[in-house]
């Protein structure tokens, strides 16, 4: 492993640049207790940037950006920007051109966090979700006819290709053995309605299954899968399934597990640059309030740090956030938590110096 990474950080907007400074209190933190060092370089992208220059993200920003060996994202989006503008000029964007193929979205419960769930506990809410992230209905494909009349057409379609499907999948079978769990792969699509994306998954899916006979496979309708992670949600290990549905039942997964405060996950190009965040917006709301949660960005570090191999400093992180929310952090909503942002960063820093 190398001994010094270049990680970008894109603060963003709202309370983007808040949750970020948290989540750096922890990289710093793992960092020096496991003896590698960090390269820093910020990047001003974001609503006040656009609307200060009109510029969304620069080519040569985006250059620069796939010289790191990361990057961590705060948030983006800005009440004064159209909706949409900013998250596809920025957010898809990196995604598509640094070829960030996959979304990984671990769904853990950590004690002393409660969930809606009825008799559920962190026993139950252990899995993952591996999203497709550059294809699918994402991918742009469409168009209007005789947009703005009576008999305006909007075509959207599903572009599905063996490339991107195969490579998804075989990231799957592979975490799912890094993970090392109950070693069970759920395929999640709707093979009943959506006939030929289906059949190029179903078919891509089983002949790679051929070459991982210690895992185990399932198919789940995406409704049933909806419908499981609430009822049932210990039946999963790691879900594979394609954009739209991944971007869905991930927000499943963020509520059953204690809520946006603390869900992060990671846009990862396997061979490039990948990008990790928290999953909440920016809530522009309570910027400068000192008052969100910055737990989701500090998880989206933890998860940074595994993708990089930096295990051990993983490790730590994960400790300090499950240690700080059985014993410090009263709530995970915005406001309720019992401390201050930058205080909860501040007892997840001095849990990972003290480990």
């Amino acid at each position: 492993m190398p001994e010094s990474y270049r990680i970008a950080v894109i603060p963003g907007d709202g309370t983007g640049p808040e949750v970020v400074r948290e989540g750096l209190k922890a990289l710093e933190a793992a960092a020096g207790r496991e003896g590698f060092k960090l390269d820093l370089v910020h990047y001003d992208l974001g609503g006040e940037r656009y609307l200060r220059t009109g510029e969304i993200l620069p080519s040569g920003i985006l250059e620069e950006l796939k010289g790191f060996q990361a990057i961590l994202l705060g948030a983006i989006g800005h009440p004064q920007v159209k909706a949409g503008l900013l998250e596809k000029g920025i957010i898809l964007t990196i995604r598509f051109e640094l070829d960030q193929y996959v979304n990984l979205r671990p769904v853990v419960l950590h004690p002393g966090v409660a969930t809606p769930l009825k008799d559920k506990g962190p026993e139950d809410i252990d899995f993952a979700v591996i999203r497709e992230n550059t294809e699918g209905l994402y991918g742009g494909s469409g168009g209007f006819l005789k947009k703005g009349t009576p008999q305006e057409v909007a075509i959207q379609e599903s572009i599905n290709t063996r490339l991107g499907v195969e490579r998804c999948l075989r990231y799957a079978f592979e975490y799912c053995l890094r993970r090392n769990r109950k070693r069970k792969l759920t395929l999640c699509g709707k093979t009943n309605v959506l006939t030929y994306a289906s059949d190029l998954w179903e078919r891509a899916f089983h002949e790679l299954a051929g070459e991982y006979p210690d895992i185990k496979t399932d198919y789940v309708h995406v409704d049933a899968a909806c419908m499981w992670m609430i009822k049932n949600p210990e039946q999963f290990d790691v879900i594979v399934t394609d954009n739209l549905f991944g971007d869905i039942i991930t927000d499943i997964g963020a509520i059953i597990q204690g809520g946006l405060g603390i869900a992060a996950g990671g846009n990862i190009n396997p061979e490039g640059v990948s990008m990790f965040e928290p999953m909440g917006g920016s809530a522009p709301k309570y910027a400068g309030q000192n008052v969100i949660n910055p737990l989701a960005c500090i998880g989206a570090v933890q998860i940074m740090l595994d993708h990089l191999g930096e295990t051990a400093a993983a490790q730590r992180v994960e400790k300090a956030i499950r240690k700080v929310v059985a014993h410090d952090v009263r709530d995970m909503a915005v406001g309720r938590m019992g401390h201050s942002t930058s205080e909860v960063g501040d007892l997840v820093a001095e849990h990972i110096a003290g480990a």
